[in-house]
């Protein structure tokens, strides 16, 4: 019978003849690095746990320990991290981004609700760490050097842990009781915490103490001050103590009428914590546009819905009773705001001043080698300080503010006080190429709109603090961990195996090394390459 345009072989017919030496390129295997991983201020393998997450069930508590690997903290940032990785994830020019935080979430949960532990499982060094601060760097730091084996004391100025998480997060944002589980799990490894305790000399703390080295994260609780003229009869309270008593469980009065004065996330928190104690009018002024306020977009979101208003293109001129001068704005061609001489009344009760914050370094005064400048202590990459074995980070060394970032800070000084305890150096970040939404062949990735969390009933949210966004179900959480499209990164799907001409490609049973390419076969024509849809083959010169 005639075959006019082709031929069917049978499986396995192409090994007859090894055609490897016709060869100028051969396929490669690569473990390029997702964009997601490397926009984790915390270092967490993103890709990775997600992986595991996609097999649910028990898999769930293996991508929980992948994350607890970097991270103490997962149902903490699942609620309070701004996820620049998801900004990052590739899937996100396909259609939406993949729903990392919400997956986070869920598994921070999943540990709490099951009881899941972590276990210190290197011997004990011998050796006395000092940490000074138990909010988000802090309790990082001490979390890693305890699995280290070092003997851990956390020394905090206020009567509970948690720093800024408990005492600059509101409670409808960060439930009490999540923070609590997650603080508790570090204590049982060991770390000892002594709290209502201000440290004024650090050269005689360490010395007293006998500790080897020192870890120093105090925050910035400290809110910077405008200088407004003011009636002697004028409310003008600032954003961060505001939030600090209402951690201590107080609910200060502040009127019918609240303005608050900043554009950032604490601005936000602020204005939306005056709704809920009561503020008929809450209002944000602010003297940039809205698409040059630092504030997350689905926190200025969440605020409108719940009847926060926004004054933009204007600053606070003068302070009276029950009410305030605000002078309009605009913007100059640098983008800076300048003043225009027009001004109009607002009515308010109360002014919140939310202006930022800076960090209280009196304790550091004479200390030997260690620089502060600009209000921010200068580190290396190690974080360590000019000062041989005190490091220092979070909110007071120079770098973004955010509990993410400070858990990183934490997580880095960890492994560079270890190091310089044992007289060794770090190791090298990994270098990894990154993975471009370019080289993936998103034909395969089936249409997958996001899961997004639901959201407590608007009645509720401006009269209560319960919390605002919810958790992913079990299995809407399954489904957002199976959107990621492992980008750099072979998924086991088979594309290669099924797709080569040649069968040139070995299934091996290993999950780290799924398949091996035999090249006395492969001719080097790199359909394999071009059909992976995670773009975790390319194609390399024979002679590399």
């Amino acid at each position: 019978m005639d075959h006019p345009f082709a031929i069917t072989l049978d499986v396995g017919s192409s090994r007859a003849n090894k055609t490897g030496s016709w060869r100028t390129e051969r396929p490669l295997y690569v473990h390029n690095q997702p964009p997601c991983n490397r926009a984790c201020p915390a270092g967490e393998d993103v890709r990775t746990w997600l992986y595991d997450a996609e097999e649910g069930g028990d898999a769930y508590e293996r991508a929980w320990r992948r994350i607890m690997e970097v991270n103490p903290f997962p149902a903490v940032m699942g609620r309070v991290c701004y996820h620049p990785c998801e900004t990052g994830c590739n899937r996100g020019q396909l259609d939406e981004a993949v729903g990392i935080n919400s997956v986070e979430r869920f598994l921070g949960d999943e540990a709490i609700r099951c009881g899941w532990q972590v276990t210190v499982d290197q011997p004990s060094s011998g050796l006395r760490v000092l940490v000074v601060g138990a909010g988000p760097s802090g309790l990082s730091a001490a979390y890693q050097l305890a699995r280290l084996g070092h003997e851990v004391t956390i020394i905090e100025a206020a009567a509970k842990p948690g720093g800024m998480m408990r005492y600059g997060i509101p409670e409808y944002r960060l439930p009490r009781e999540v923070l609590d589980a997650e603080i508790q799990r570090i204590l049982d490894l060991g770390v000892h915490l002594q709290l209502g305790t201000t440290v004024t000399d650090l050269d005689a703390t360490m010395r007293e103490g006998r500790y080897d080295a020192a870890f120093l994260a105090v925050g910035a609780q400290l809110g910077r001050r405008a200088h407004l003229p003011a009636g002697t009869a004028s409310h003008v309270v600032d954003a961060v103590a505001l939030l600090h008593h209402l951690g201590e469980g107080d609910r200060p009065m502040l009127g019918r009428r609240v303005a608050i004065y900043g554009g950032g996330n604490t601005a936000v928190d602020a204005a939306r914590t005056a709704k809920r104690l009561g503020a008929e009018e809450s209002v944000v002024v602010y003297r940039r546009t809205r698409e040059r306020m630092p504030a997350h977009d689905a926190e200025v979101r969440e605020a409108e819905e719940e009847g926060v208003r926004f004054t933009w293109l204007s600053s606070i001129t003068q302070v009276e009773e029950g009410s305030l001068t605000i002078e309009r704005m605009e913007l100059d061609e640098t983008g800076f705001p300048q003043p225009t001489g027009v001004t109009e009344q607002l009515p308010a009760d109360s002014l919140v001043l939310a202006l930022g914050q800076d960090s209280d370094l009196r304790f550091l005064d004479g200390v030997s080698g260690i620089e502060v400048d600009h209000g921010v202590v200068t580190v290396d990459e190690q974080m360590m300080t000019g000062r041989p074995g005190v490091f220092a980070g979070g909110d007071m060394v120079p770098d973004q503010r955010s509990a993410t970032v400070g858990i990183g800070h934490g997580r880095r000084a960890a492994l560079g006080v270890d190091a310089w305890l044992h007289g060794r150096t770090t190791a090298q970040p990994d270098d990894a190429a990154p993975a471009e939404f370019e080289a993936l062949n998103t034909w395969y990735f089936a249409d997958a709109p996001r899961a997004h969390r639901p959201l407590l009933e608007a009645v509720r949210r401006s009269s209560t603090f319960d919390e605002v966004v919810q958790s992913l179900d079990a299995d809407s959480a399954l489904y957002e961990a199976r959107r990621c499209m492992s980008c750099g990164n072979c998924l086991s799907c088979d594309n290669c195996f099924g797709v080569c001409p040649d069968n040139a490609i070995i299934k091996t049973g290993d999950p780290d090394t799924p398949y091996l390419i035999d090249l006395d076969y492969c001719k080097g024509c790199g359909l394999c390459a071009a059909e992976c849809p995670a773009g975790a083959i390319r194609m390399a010169p024979e002679d590399i």
